[in-house]
């Protein structure tokens, strides 16, 4: 459950698997990520969050020095952080998106945009277009809670199986393999080829104390199997 893509004093890279909490929640039922590093470490300090249901990069500080350093850099824009997400619909080729978020009024948990809100950035560039959906690379210059997500719901093209932003329906292989698609006699019920939110967070860029970091989360199996459907089936001729 904790793969390890990069340690040394200071810090501590992982790649998160979906459906695991970055820090415990409110009612610390469920296990987290931050939870299980404190078996094994005597120190560990949150620098960021990635949604439960989001995979890849995340990362936490060793000692309270670097947990500052660190935190300085996320809070500011000097740090290159990269998503790749699977969209509904068909956005344009490339864009930004700079749309405030608050927390909903009346929900929540639940963000949503609005001038009164926290300023946010998110840039974007279609990496390939499909029949019925877009693979697509996001880079955040802010860091607002659920900001991807909501400001893809904004661009019109929200994250396929959000379940927040978007309409939270499962990804079927029989909704891209329609004409040819058969359940095998073993199943009663169709297995989801994606069962959360296609988000990963992919790339992380920065210079801490004269040293350069470049750090990249390989793809999940849920997304990769995702996407060798899709060029099977769903790709645009």
């Amino acid at each position: 459950m904790i793969d390890i893509l990069f340690e040394n004093d200071d810090m501590i890279v992982l790649n998160k698997p979906a459906g695991l909490f970055s820090i415990p929640d409110r009612f610390g039922k469920e296990a987290s990520l931050k939870s299980l590093l404190q078996e094994k470490y005597p120190a560990i300090f949150t620098v960021h969050r990635l949604d439960q249901h989001t995979s890849g990069l995340i990362l936490f500080a060793k000692n309270a020095e670097a947990h500052q350093e660190l935190s300085t850099l996320f809070e500011g824009r000097t740090i290159e952080k990269k998503y790749l997400g699977l969209v509904m619909g068909r956005p344009p080729q490339n864009g930004t998106i700079d749309q405030a978020i608050m927390e909903h009024p009346g929900k929540k948990g639940q963000m949503v945009t609005h001038a009164k809100g926290k300023a946010a950035q998110t840039s974007y560039e279609v990496l390939k277009y499909y029949k019925r959906y877009a693979w697509v690379s996001f880079q955040i210059h802010t860091g607002r809670t659920h900001q991807i997500r909501i400001h893809a719901q904004h661009l019109g093209n929200p994250i396929v199986a959000d379940d927040i932003y978007g309409d939270g329906e499962k990804l079927l292989l029989s909704s891209i393999k329609k004409k040819n698609f058969k359940l095998s006699k073993a199943e009663e019920e169709e297995r989801p080829l994606l069962a959360r939110q296609a988000l990963h967070a992919h790339t992380l860029r920065f210079e801490l104390n004269g040293t350069n970091y470049q750090f990249e989360a390989p793809l999940p199996k849920d997304l990769t199997a995702t996407l060798k459907q899709l060029d099977k089936w769903n790709s645009e001729k």
